[in-house]
């Protein structure tokens, strides 16, 4: 067998090139939209999570941008929290809650179902976070394509 002769990684060492930019760094024209939709549930996979943050980036580039939560991805917008709702039981427990409202407090809209609220998880509006808006189930279909015909940039996750 080979002998390992690397030393071992060291907290604080660069194992990438972290600052090297391939591309532009692209930033919406005015009156520029996007959409992130998401049909995940909270907490199976990293997926929801990290479009939060990309819903947040498209946002600071100048996009306004909504996010759509329907089916099971209505869990992304629940409040949260144990034992009373806003405790962080472990770390990362509230990183949906956390970034959603960030990215409502820097200007992004956030839709939920109504159907998948009630109907599927069995929540009702007062359990959104603060600032969401919760729709019909058939505004689901024309928020995307309102985006659709604005030739918006839309992110669809969905892992189901």
């Amino acid at each position: 067998m080979p002998a390992v002769t690397k030393p071992a990684n060291v907290k604080g060492e660069h194992l990438v090139d972290y600052e090297e930019k391939v591309f532009e760094d692209v930033k919406a024209a005015p009156g520029e939209k996007a959409l992130v939709t998401f049909h995940t549930v909270a907490f199976e996979g990293s997926i929801g999570f990290v479009n939060l943050l990309q819903a947040t980036r498209l946002q600071r580039k100048g996009y306004e941008t909504s996010v759509l939560l329907y089916g099971p991805g209505v869990t992304l917008g629940v409040q949260r929290g144990f034992p009373t709702l806003g405790d962080e039981a472990f770390p990362g427990h509230q990183n949906f809650n956390k970034q959603i409202a960030k990215f409502i407090e820097e200007g992004g809209k956030v839709y939920a179902c109504r159907f998948a609220l009630q109907a599927l998880y069995g929540h009702g509006e007062g359990a959104l976070i603060e600032g969401i808006r919760a729709i019909n189930p058939l505004d689901v279909l024309d928020l995307m394509l309102i985006h659709r015909k604005a030739n918006a940039v839309i992110l669809d996750t969905w892992t189901l």
